[in-house]
C-alpha cells in the first residue's frame, strides 16, 4: 500500500478492497461457517456496539441533513471502505505468509526512497507519470508511511527480523520527514514519543495518558481555533508558514462558531463538503462564514462536532475509550505499540484531512491489520497476571 500509494496517491481503497476480496474469497473456499463467525464474533462486544451506535446516527443524521445527496456520496466512498477494511483485520491475522512481511518492508523501503528522490528531483517521477507537478502529492503517501510502519515493524521484530524493523522505521522517517506534510511529521513524533512512554511508564499510567490525550482531542476540538488564537505565538506561525497555521487556525474558529450556534445535533453527516451553504452557516456573522466552503475543518474531531453534534461527540469518545480498554489487556511491547498507532492516527486527525476519507480509513485498516498479525497479539493480561498494574 505505500508504494502503491506514492505511485497513485489515491489508490489504498482498491489496495485493501482486493485484499478484503482475496481473504474473504479464501476463508469461504476454505470453511464458510467459520468464516462467519470469524466475521460477526467482534460484533458482539461494548466497543462494536459504541462504534456501530456511532455509525447508526451517521444514517440517522441524514434526515436532517440539507444535502441528503451529498451525505450519501460521502457514505458511499467511506462505508465500504471501511467494510473492506474490517474484513481484513478479521480474516487476514493468522492467514498472512511469513515473507509478507519482509515484502511490505521492502515496499516501505522503496516508498520512502523515492518520496525523498522525486523531492530533491524537483519532482522528476511525477512528471514521468503524469501527475500533478506538486510537492504536496506525496502528503497522502507520508501519513500511510506513517500508520503501516509501526505495526509492521512489530512484525517483524517479532519474527527476529530485528535489521528489517529498524530499516522500516529509518525509511519511514526518511519520506515523513522530506515530505512537505507537517501533520505527517506531527504523526511521527507523537507515535515514537507515545511508544516511549508506554514503554517506560507503568501501564495504568501509559493508559491514562492515551486516555488524557484522547479526551482532549474530543472535547477541545470546538474551541481549538479559540484556543490557538489566544494561545500560539506570531513565531511559531512564522515556522509553520508552510503549513498555512493562520488558516487552519481561522478555519477551526469558524467550524468551531458554527458548532456553538448548534451544538446538539449537528448540521447532517457529510455537509462539511457544502458546510457554507447550511442554515447554520448562514446564521453567523459574515467573517465567521469566509472559510467554511473548505470543504472540511482540517480536524477530525470538530468534524465529527460539526456533522453529528454532541451525541456524535460522544459515541466517538466513548468508542475510543473502549478501545483503550482493549488495547489495556496487551503484552508489551504490543501495547506500546498500539497506543504508538493511536497517538499517531489522533495527532494527524487533529490537524489535517476530511475525517471520512476513503485513502484514510484504507491506511487505518491496514495498520490495524498488521497489529493483529502480530505473533501472539490475542495474548491479554488479566489483573491477577499483570505485575505492572
Amino acid at each position: 500500500m505505500p508504494l502503491a500509494m506514492v505511485l497513485a496517491n489515491r489508490s489504498s481503497p482498491a489496495v485493501i478492497g482486493l485484499a478484503a476480496l482475496a481473504f474473504l474469497a479464501g476463508r469461504l473456499i476454505e470453511d464458510r461457517s467459520a468464516a462467519v463467525r470469524q466475521i460477526l464474533a467482534p460484533l458482539s462486544n461494548p466497543l462494536a456496539g459504541a462504534a456501530l451506535a456511532f455509525l447508526a446516527w451517521s444514517v440517522v443524521s441524514f434526515a436532517w441533513s440539507p444535502f441528503p445527496a451529498t451525505s450519501l456520496r460521502v457514505a458511499g466512498e467511506f462505508l465500504p471502505t471501511l467494510a473492506a477494511a474490517y474484513l481484513l483485520c478479521c480474516l487476514a491475522p493468522g492467514r498472512i505468509p511469513a515473507f509478507a512481511p519482509r515484502l511490505g518492508a521492502a515496499s516501505i523501503a522503496l516508498a520512502g526512497l523515492l518520496i525523498a528522490i522525486d523531492l530533491a528531483s524537483d519532482l522528476a517521477l511525477e512528471r514521468a507519470l503524469g501527475h500533478r507537478a506538486a510537492a504536496f502529492v506525496h502528503n497522502r503517501p507520508a501519513l500511510t508511511l506513517d500508520l503501516v510502519a509501526g505495526p509492521l515493524a512489530l512484525v517483524l521484530w517479532r519474527q527476529r527480523a530485528r535489521g528489517l524493523a529498524a530499516a522500516t522505521l529509518i525509511f519511514t522517517a526518511l519520506g515523513v520527514l522530506r515530505s512537505i506534510s507537517g501533520a505527517a511529521q506531527l504523526g511521527l513524533i507523537a507515535g515514537l514519543a507515545m511508544f516511549a512512554a508506554a514503554r517506560l511508564l507503568p501501564r495504568r499510567a501509559g493508559i491514562g495518558l492515551a486516555g488524557l490525550g484522547l479526551g482532549l482531542a474530543v472535547a477541545l476540538a470546538p474551541v481549538e481555533g479559540d484556543l490557538l488564537t489566544h494561545l500560539m505565538p506570531e513565531a511559531a506561525h512564522e515556522r509553520l508558514v508552510q503549513s498555512s497555521s493562520r488558516a487552519r487556525v481561522a478555519i477551526a474558529r469558524s467550524f468551531g462558531a458554527a458548532v456553538a450556534a448548534d451544538p446538539w445535533r449537528g448540521a447532517g453527516y457529510g455537509t462539511s463538503a457544502r458546510f457554507a451553504e447550511t442554515p447554520v452557516a448562514q446564521a453567523l456573522v459574515p467573517e465567521m462564514r469566509v472559510l467554511l466552503g473548505v470543504g472540511h475543518p482540517h480536524n477530525s474531531f470538530l468534524q465529527v462536532w460539526v456533522e453529528l453534534g454532541l451525541p456524535g461527540a460522544f459515541l466517538a469518545a466513548l468508542t475510543l475509550m473502549l478501545m483503550l480498554a482493549r488495547i489495556a489487556r496487551l503484552y508489551q511491547p504490543d501495547r506500546a505499540a498500539a497506543l504508538g498507532l493511536v497517538a499517531c492516527a489522533v495527532a494527524i486527525a487533529f490537524v489535517e484531512h476530511n475525517g471520512w476519507a476513503a485513502w484514510w480509513t484504507a491506511g487505518l485498516g491496514a495498520a490495524i491489520t498488521w497489529m493483529r498479525a502480530v505473533p501472539g497479539a490475542g495474548a491479554v493480561l488479566t489483573p491477577e497476571r499483570d505485575g505492572s498494574a
